[in-house]
């Protein structure tokens, strides 16, 4: 069925996988979910929704996901106690993945599912209420707001965020059904540590690894590829795929480092080489029933 799917997508008439997408021209249907008013104390101050599904009548067999999208932090958590200087650090956000994902979005056409709050409140792609989904260090970054949580405040952030954003996710692969990939998209960062990363495009997976690796040998673009970089499933990064296995058909991580989707022309040669891979990776044999 997924193979049949996504014959038919990118077959129809007038479907290109090579239009500028980094331009501002992508006008997406989007539908908001979860937004959080049952929480403990402060917070119940959500001053947003947590969760947002961008062109969701998508046609395409695969499901877009961007945990990481937003740097916004709800007015009540007096911006977790960060200087300004770390306000729009990369612990705080992806920087250019919501971008992406929309770009990916627009080519094959596929509903993307977007995180409005930072991670830094609550990761969606860490275990709920957990000490790693609401970190007090991040690399250099000291996160005051986040020292000394009580379980009970770990688990009402959960509640606010990563519950209501996991079953809006969890909905919409329910209406496109089993026979379909999730993808989620991120970026990091050029250093780590104050080491330099020679990574530029990581491909990676969870227990189901055929997607990644397909993927990795039939992309095509100039950048540097690899798979399980400059993370792996041993890391912990890869929680949002293991979450929901069990309702899709395939499913991958996609890794660019962050200073390749700050220029217009290398963000759309790369949103055009990861969806041209994904959607023949997906039309190959290894993907039919």
């Amino acid at each position: 069925m997924l193979l049949g799917q996504i014959k038919r997508v990118f077959s129809k008439p007038g479907h290109s996988q090579s239009r500028p997408v980094f331009d501002g021209s992508l006008a997406l249907d989007s539908r908001d979910a979860g937004r959080s008013d049952d929480a403990v104390g402060n917070e119940a101050a959500f001053d947003r929704r947590v969760v947002e599904i961008a062109n969701p009548r998508g046609r395409a067999p695969v499901v877009l996901v961007c945990e990481h999208a937003s740097h916004h932090i709800p007015d009540a958590y007096e911006n977790l106690g960060l200087p300004e200087a770390d306000r729009l650090a990369h612990a705080v956000w992806d920087p250019g993945a919501e971008c992406l994902a929309r770009a990916m979005s627009g080519l094959l056409d596929a509903p993307v599912v977007l995180g409005r709050v930072s991670r830094l409140v609550h990761d969606c792609n860490r275990p709920a209420a957990t000490h790693e989904a609401s970190p007090e260090q991040v690399e250099r970054i000291a996160v005051p707001g986040n020292r000394d949580l009580t379980e009970a405040e770990r688990e009402a952030r959960a509640r606010a965020v990563y519950f209501p954003f996991h079953a809006a996710l969890a909905d919409l692969i329910a209406e496109k059904g089993p026979a379909m990939a999730l993808v989620t998209v991120h970026s990091f960062s050029p250093t780590w540590h104050g080491e330099p990363r020679s990574s530029e495009i990581g491909l990676l997976h969870d227990a189901d690894d055929q997607l990644a690796r397909v993927m990795h040998k039939g992309i095509t673009v100039s950048n540097r590829v690899e798979l399980n970089q400059p993370y792996s499933a041993a890391d912990g990064v890869t929680h949002t795929l293991a979450r929901h296995a069990d309702r899709v058909q395939a499913s991958v991580m996609i890794e660019v480092r962050n200073d390749l989707l700050s220029a217009a022309n290398s963000a759309n040669d790369i949103a055009g080489a990861l969806s041209n891979a994904l959607s023949e990776a997906l039309t190959t044999k290894a993907f039919t029933p």
